[in-house]
Formats: C-alpha cells, structure tokens, sequence
C-alpha cells in the first residue's frame, strides 16, 4: 500500500483563503457563471461581487490541497502543506492557522496578495468559485526539491497545479524522487478540459492515487456511467476514487470496485471542502494501514460532517465524533 513505513502527508497547491456567501440561483445566473466548478478572477472581480451581496461573508483558510491536509491533521496525522503565500495579514492569518491546526508549514512569500477564493453557496448547498490565486501562482517550481517531500507516505496534489504544467512537473518529480505514492484530485471539470494535452500522461507516468468527482470524471473519461467512468479511471493507477455526492463513493484497486456507502443524517447546509475533506479521510485510512472499506468509512464521515458546516473547517467535536471511527 505503501513504499515506507512513514504516515506522513505532504500537500502542496494554492494557500489561498476562502470567503463564503449564501446567495440564490438568480445571484448566480446574473453572473453568468454555471453551477458548480472555478472560474478564474481577479482581486477587483471578486469584491465587485461581494459589493453585489447582502450576505454576510465568513472567511476562512482554503485552497483544496490545504483543506485535505488541515483535515488530516485534524484526525491526528502528520500533516506538512507546501504553498505560498502574500506578505500581507491575509496571508499571517493562513499560516498562523495551519500552525495551530499542527500542520508543518513549507510557506515562502511574495509581493502579491495572497490568493483568495469566493465560494456561492446557492440554496441546494451547491458552491461555485470564483478564484484570485495571487501569490499562489508565484511558487517557483525550481523551489520544489524531494527534501520537502522527505518521509512522506502520500502526496497529495491539486489538481489546480495543472494550470502552471512546470509546477505540476516539478511537484511529481520530486515528491516520486522522495518515494512517495502521489494522490491527484482532479479538482474540477474546467480543470480536466483545460488541461487534456498533458493529463493522460502525467497520470500514466506519476499517480498512484487518482480522485474524481462525477463530473471531473466524465469529463476525463467521457463516461457518465459510474461503473465505465471508474473503469476508465483505474487503468493506469492504484487506486481510482469516483465520488458521487449523497450517492457515497466507488474505489477501484486490484481490479475490485468497493462501494462506499454516504453517512446519512441531516441535509447538507454547504458543500464547500466535501471532496478535499473525503479526500482526507480516505488518505489518512491508507496512510495508516487501513482497509478501503474503513478508509471509506472515516473518508464519508469527514464528508457529511463538513457539509453541516459553511465552509471546509470543522469545529472540535465534529472531530471528537470522526475519530471514535478510527
């Protein structure tokens, strides 16, 4: 399962923060912005829209590979996050928060703001992002060296990173040099489209671990079929992850599907972090000798907690109710 006997996990990808609003499907359609997915902005966007909401915003550290990471630290695992960020409060407060949730901090800074992304939360708990990366896309990937990845069990890597192919190289590179399996999220559909020209042959070359929603999955495989879209998924890789929301997950590994049941209970209020936080739990099942089925069952529970929550940060005794599965 693993080519060490370290559990250490290693993140890298955009140190961003997140700012939520509750708004309704006509906010969003006068936008002009589909449900669901990121599109690219820039700062001056993003408060244009904010100044257009009567929602009260929370504020948040974010960015995908981080929420995972902060989520394993939470479950008490060894959690080290690689990032950068701007030398301004926003970016004070990310690290000083990763800090205090005990994940190791890889954190360089830049002359630019530090990034940040505004998350719509419409009435179905759906969320649709708008992101400003700001000093997220200054991460020199001649930085990146398999020292950071030193001791690590699992990589795991946003898909986000597939916008600047150089430091998506560089991140593969050295995290395989240090011997450790590498975990892609695929992170959204626009990520797959924009990004057709190189994915087949970095995860081909590079990932062990590839994860997908359903439509990251349909739109990498072309299939909407859960069954062929995990099929298609898990021809050149470990493990093949397909999650399909309120419906649970299916793992492919040694020619096996497992489906992994949701955790039910109450409606979700946000689905913000619902991937990056079942991504955790998942991660840190197998970084810690756990079988799918189990690694399952603590990656839905990390899943439906979140969605109780606006946001991707759970407090203490959503936690304290996780760990009595491990």
């Amino acid at each position: 399962m693993q080519k060490n006997n370290n559990t250490r996990i290693t993140g890298i990808g955009s140190a961003l923060v997140d700012i939520l609003i509750n708004e309704s499907d006509g906010f969003l359609t006068a936008l002009g912005k589909e449900k669901g997915g990121m599109t690219l902005a820039d700062d001056k966007e993003i408060q244009k829209i904010l100044s257009k909401s009567q929602s009260k915003n929370i504020v948040v550290p974010g960015g995908a590979a981080c929420n995972t990471i902060v989520g394993i630290a939470n479950l008490g695992g060894d959690a080290r996050f690689i990032g950068q960020r701007g030398d301004d409060a926003f970016g004070t407060d990310f690290e000083q928060a990763l800090v205090k949730s005990s994940v190791e901090p890889l954190i360089s800074t830049c002359d630019l703001p530090t990034g940040k992304v505004l998350s719509i939360v419409t009435p179905d708990a759906q969320r649709s992002m708008f992101a400003f990366l700001g000093a997220s896309t200054q991460l020199n990937p001649e930085s990146i060296t398999p020292d950071m990845f030193k001791d690590t069990a699992i990589t795991i890597i946003e898909g986000y990173l597939l916008f600047n192919k150089k430091l998506m190289m560089a991140s593969l590179k050295a995290a395989k040099t240090a011997g450790s399996l590498i975990a892609l999220d695929l992170a959204s559909f626009e990520v797959v489209n924009s990004s057709r020209q190189i994915l087949d042959d970095i995860i081909k070359d590079y990932v062990d671990i590839l994860i997908a929603n359903e439509d990251e999955a349909k739109a990498y495989t072309g299939f909407e079929d859960e069954q062929k879209a995990i099929e298609k998924m898990s021809l050149n890789v470990t493990y093949a992850i397909l999650k399909v929301g309120s419906k649970g997950s299916f793992v492919s590994y040694n020619n096996k599907i497992t489906k992994i049941k949701p955790q039910s209970g109450n409606a979700p209020k946000d689905t913000t972090g619902a991937g990056d936080l079942w991504a955790a739990g998942f991660l840190f099942g197998l970084a810690h000798g756990s079988s799918i089925e189990k690694s399952g069952q603590i990656a839905s529970a990390c899943g439906y907690e979140v969605c109780q929550v606006m946001g991707a940060h759970l407090p203490q005794e959503a936690w304290l109710r996780i760990k009595k599965l491990i």
